[in-house]
């Protein structure tokens, strides 16, 4: 199948059809199916960011609870970023190299963009070294949807304080976080929330507090710009503290006049305060917010579209949404089980919600690292090497349109929200050919950087599987791991061809293979085998079915 028809064909059906689209009628049920391998890649695939052959020798023979177990225990926090960028040109005064610059006085904007590059690259190698967690995609989950643009907020403490704190509320409680982000200095500086006073109302953040971050802008979400107004009164009064990296809460800024709300909040009123008390408006805003159910809808399906299909359909709605936001309301908005309930249910592992969503450029450049085992520096003894090399993957992501620390916009990447192209919007002419790219040069001569170079070993990476020496087996374990769906006969076929050089019988791979492993120091002996892998999985990388999850 091309690559067209296959990253695009259903979705142009559809579109073509006058008959509405149901995609599965499955829904929140427990699955009680078979848990195999593909069912295990499937789920890996989902919550982290590519899979590795050790990653799936770890979970071989557990049950899918344990699995899903293992998954959602939160990561522990890693060390801050450090100071790597300290050179003849700059030198930051109040950091030594290899320090942290997170706690660090503010010095000027020069070695304040020096800090961003340090997160961003930091932020990459977590996602290169990420454990058996979900911690990392529901990091960026969070990041996608409380979405800050650096430039905008303007130091790179804040910055690096506001992804700490998704991270460690990453599988926490919603409401909780949500009142944390509103009083976030990133937050109050990137949506104009320390400028909002009594006298000088902004409603940046009242609006973005309601329309993205909590209720939606769904047709049962009814509030109204007379909301939007009375939320911007409560919550004035909030400024940021660039010494202590933190926010404050001044009374004299603060709106202390009562604020009504419409019928759609039950025609609430919020008593003013004043002094100190000002603050706790904020808890029954918050409160008065969280009482509507649309809430719990709306996180449910930004859940949904980011972990298993980028469009909701009326049996999607009705049979997976409504009884995973029951869930998610019934445990106080603790997003946990919601999250169990989601990855244990017969829709997550329906065969038509298996492969069809196009790998945001971060899944496609970290997951090609990860599942190829490429061997970066170290980051304990070559600090500055390591950081480089994750700021290159970082950059390669940036190249195909995803950023990381940097959305667009405050509504996140387009991708995960505009109809009606969704995740069609990571490919077109301008990024496809930059991930054939990308691919083609870690399978080949690699990227160098001061003597350092990463690139795949394919060689490594075939010495992983059960029988390497056996071509048919060597690939059909090669496909398992890096694609989401089955193929066809002809395609083993091919594959197979590409291996034997044309030859007609499987010795000819297994001679040379063995021929290798018994004489390594044969470089003739390497060669063919280094050759024949490298085109092998290029050519598989550069199908289409490489760029599905």
């Amino acid at each position: 199948m091309d690559r067209r028809t296959l990253l695009f064909g259903k979705q142009e059906e559809s579109a073509n059809s006058s008959l509405p689209l149901l995609r599965t009628t499955t829904g929140l049920s427990p699955y009680t199916g078979i848990f195999g391998s593909s069912e295990l890649v499937h789920l890996l695939d989902r919550t982290l960011f590519g899979i590795n052959r050790t990653d799936l020798n770890f979970f071989k023979n557990q049950s899918l609870e344990q699995v899903v177990n293992t998954l959602l225990v939160q990561a522990p926090a890693p060390l801050p970023p450090v100071n790597v960028y300290n050179d003849t040109n700059i030198n930051d005064p109040n950091v030594p190299l290899g320090l942290t610059w997170v706690n660090a006085p503010y010095t000027d904007g020069t070695i304040n963009a020096r800090r961003y590059t340090s997160f961003k690259a930091w932020w990459t190698g977590l996602l290169l070294n990420q454990n058996r967690s979900i911690t990392e995609k529901m990091s960026l989950f969070w990041h996608n949807h409380f979405a800050t643009e650096t430039v905008d907020v303007g130091d790179a403490r804040f910055v690096y304080k506001h992804h700490a704190l998704l991270r460690a509320n990453a599988l926490g409680n919603v409401k909780s976080l949500v009142k944390q982000i509103t009083l976030d200095p990133a937050m109050l500086r990137y949506l104009n929330g320390y400028l909002n006073t009594k006298t000088a109302p902004d409603e940046n953040y009242a609006r973005e507090l309601q329309e993205l971050f909590t209720l939606g802008k769904g047709p049962n979400s009814k509030y109204t710009e007379d909301d939007v107004k009375a939320a911007a009164r409560v919550l004035t009064g909030y400024r940021t503290d660039a010494t202590n990296i933190s926010s404050t809460f001044d009374p004299n800024r603060h709106d202390t006049g009562n604020k009504q709300f419409s019928a759609f909040y039950n025609n609430q009123v919020i008593i003013g305060k004043t002094g100190a008390q000002g603050a706790n408006e904020l808890d029954e805003l918050l409160d008065m917010i969280f009482a509507q159910e649309e809430v719990s809808l709306y996180i449910c399906r930004r859940l949904y579209c980011f972990f298993v299909y980028y469009d909701i359909d009326a049996a999607a709605e009705s049979q997976v949404i409504v009884p995973m936001a029951r869930i998610l309301r019934q445990n106080n908005y603790d997003i946990k089980p919601a999250l169990v309930a989601l990855l244990k249910s017969e829709h997550f592992f329906d065969v038509l919600n298996r492969g069809c969503m196009i790998k945001s450029p971060i899944d496609l450049v970290v997951g090609t690292c990860r599942q190829f085992g490429i061997v970066f520096p170290n980051a304990q003894s070559d600090t500055q090497n390591a950081y480089l090399m994750w700021d290159y993957i970082r950059a390669q992501g940036s190249s195909m349109q995803q950023n990381l620390g940097d959305p667009p916009n405050v509504a996140g990447w387009p991708a995960y929200y505009q109809e009606p192209l969704f995740y069609r919007i990571w490919i077109n002419s301008d990024t496809l050919p930059k991930r054939n790219q990308f691919l083609d040069l870690m399978i080949g001569q690699g990227y160098t950087r001061n003597g350092k170079k990463i690139v795949i070993d394919p060689v490594a990476f075939a010495s992983q599987f059960s029988t390497p020496e056996n071509p048919n087996i060597l690939i059909n374990e090669s496909l398992e791991l890096m694609y989401n769906q089955s193929v066809s006969q002809q395609l083993k076929d091919f594959l197979k061809g590409i291996l034997l050089s044309g030859q007609l019988n499987d010795y000819y791979w297994t001679n040379a293979w063995n021929e290798h492993k018994n004489n390594p120091s044969n470089t003739s002996a390497k060669n063919i085998v280094l050759s024949r892998l490298q085109s092998m999985y290029k050519y598989m990388m550069n199908l289409a079915e490489y760029q599905l999850s």
